[in-house]
Order: C-alpha cells, then structure tokens, then sequence
C-alpha cells in the first residue's frame, strides 16, 4: 500500500527537478529531454535508494557477543539508533548522513553515466542536471525518526 504513495511521488519529485534543471540552465528543447531521460531518471533513483537502505540495515547485521560493552555500544549507538532515531547517537547520524552520501553519489553517477548518456546535451550541463538530482532527490527522510510511527 505505501507503494501507491511511494511511487508517485518519487516521480513527482524526479519530473521537478529534471523540468526545473533544464530550465534553469537553458536546455533546448526541454519536454523531449525529459521524455527521454524520467524513467530511466525514476528508475536508477530507486536502485540507488536500495543501495542506501542496505547501507542503512548494516548495523542490525552486525552482532557481537551478548552482555559485552561493545555490544550494548553498539546496539544503542548504531542499530537502535539507526533503526529508530537517528538524532539519539552523533555516531547514528553520521552513519545516516554517509548513507545519504552514497545513494547521492549513485544518484549522480548513475545519471550521468547512464540516464544522460546518449541525450544531445553538453557534458557540462549533464553534469549539472546529475548533481541536481543528486541533490535534490537524496533519501534525506532517512534521519526521520521512525520510533514515531510506533
């Protein structure tokens, strides 16, 4: 059920910021360009955003021996915080803030190098409709706290 919200708007948003992009430095003949590249744009933002959210799941991956100190460190600085609320561990959000970085530099490459590839733009402003979406469409609700929808 939360795909029929999730979709959506990750399109919604990829669409702006590829429409506004090519505005903003003057693409000719922007509606072709957009109908060339937002699928490939929508689709490569998702494979990146996996990439962050396995990122994200690591430290519940990573198990140390019950009862120890680094164990309880861990458990309460990185997996719990990670899972439920990034802002209770500066240890949670700067793992939070590295998995936003990674899915960003995906976002970037994966448009550059695929998304824009064959698009008669020059590399320039490939470049920057790449880093636009990276910036723009970075997973950022990854520091949300999910602890408040339980």
């Amino acid at each position: 059920m939360t795909w029929l919200i999730v979709l959506p708007t990750n399109f919604l948003i990829d669409s702006l910021a590829v429409y506004l992009t090519l505005k903003f430095v003057k693409a000719e003949d922007v509606r072709n360009i957009y109908k060339k590249t937002i699928l490939k744009v929508w689709g490569f933002g998702f494979l990146a955003d996996f990439i962050g959210t396995i990122l994200m799941f690591i430290p519940n991956l990573i198990h140390f021996d019950s009862n120890t100190e680094l164990s309880d460190w861990w458990y309460k600085n990185l997996a719990n915080a990670v899972s439920y609320n990034p802002f209770d561990s500066i240890y949670a959000v700067i793992w939070v803030t590295l998995s936003v970085l990674v899915t960003a530099f995906f976002i970037y490459l994966f448009n550059l190098k695929v998304s824009f590839r064959k698009i008669d733009l020059e590399e320039s402003i490939k470049k920057k409709l790449a880093l636009s979406l990276a910036v723009f469409t970075s997973p950022y609700l990854f520091y949300m706290p999910t602890k408040w929808f339980f």
